[in-house]
């Protein structure tokens, strides 16, 4: 009996080293013999000489073998920043969602849960935003999108450092929001939709307050209101412009 207690052991020993063996090699002929720290610099260095690509595929082997490692979790940050620098967006955002299912406690996460939003409003913007553009009048929908996100980032870390950047941007994405529905207000007031102009600019008041839009959708609300012939509504809503804003002047036209 103890003759086939040692037989067995031996032969378990002998599986065990030939599995373990078995890894080293696959590892080997992953890591090219780097450590992980060597692999994610290597990788680095390719970011730094333009072939994201390449550096992308150095972190995907590093991430397969030695998955625990802080520079593997490290590079898959990167991944995603380096995706979002080159404007590939949704790349960039799948990188996240994958981070973050993978590491919803990591102390780097909060980062990646801000980086997540910047991306998606960064979808909506354009080089020519600043001097002749404005993305309130693109497609906003990646707009409320990062709105959420950032939402999002405060309410799952609210002490973390991004969430204090994230309601700093907040304010900035609902000034784009309601100027958005502004323009809205003004091509329907442009195309003899006073009701629905009406009613846009209601929304802006009420779900914008304190926003740069909020005086001009009082000042249309009411030119609408004139030309359904609401008089008193028209009043109304020209008082509480003058009182609230009163060195406001009209900075929209209704020409086309």
């Amino acid at each position: 009996m103890r003759f086939l207690f040692v037989v067995f052991f031996s032969f378990f020993t002998l599986f065990i080293s030939s599995c373990f063996f078995d890894d080293e090699e696959k590892r080997e002929s992953i890591t090219m013999g780097l450590s992980p720290k060597g692999m994610y610099e290597l990788g680095e260095t390719n970011i730094d000489a333009g072939t994201i690509d390449e550096a992308i595929k150095i972190w995907e082997q590093l991430q397969a073998a030695y998955p625990a490692s802080k520079y593997s979790i490290q590079s898959r940050l990167d991944t995603a920043y380096n995706l979002y620098k080159k404007e590939r967006y949704d790349e960039a955002s799948a990188a996240l969602e994958d981070y973050i299912k993978r590491y919803p406690d990591h102390f780097s996460t909060p980062y990646a849960y801000y980086l997540r939003a910047i991306v998606s409003e960064s979808k909506s913007k354009s080089i020519l935003d600043e001097y002749i553009t404005d993305n309130a009048q693109r497609d906003i929908s990646s707009v409320k999108q990062a709105f959420n996100l950032y939402l999002d980032l405060i309410e799952t870390f609210p002490s973390s450092k991004y969430a204090e950047e994230a309601k700093s941007n907040l304010a900035k994405l609902r000034n784009v929001l309601a100027r958005h529905e502004l323009f809205v207000a003004i091509f329907y007031t442009k195309n003899d939709a006073f009701v629905a102009s009406i009613k846009r600019c209601k929304f802006i008041i009420e779900k914008f307050p304190n926003t740069p839009s909020v005086p001009a959708a009082l000042h249309l609300m009411a030119f609408n209101y004139e030309k359904i012939g609401a008089t008193d509504l028209s009043k109304d809503a020209r008082r509480v412009l003058e009182l609230s804003y009163p060195k406001y002047i009209p900075h929209y036209t209704l020409e086309n």
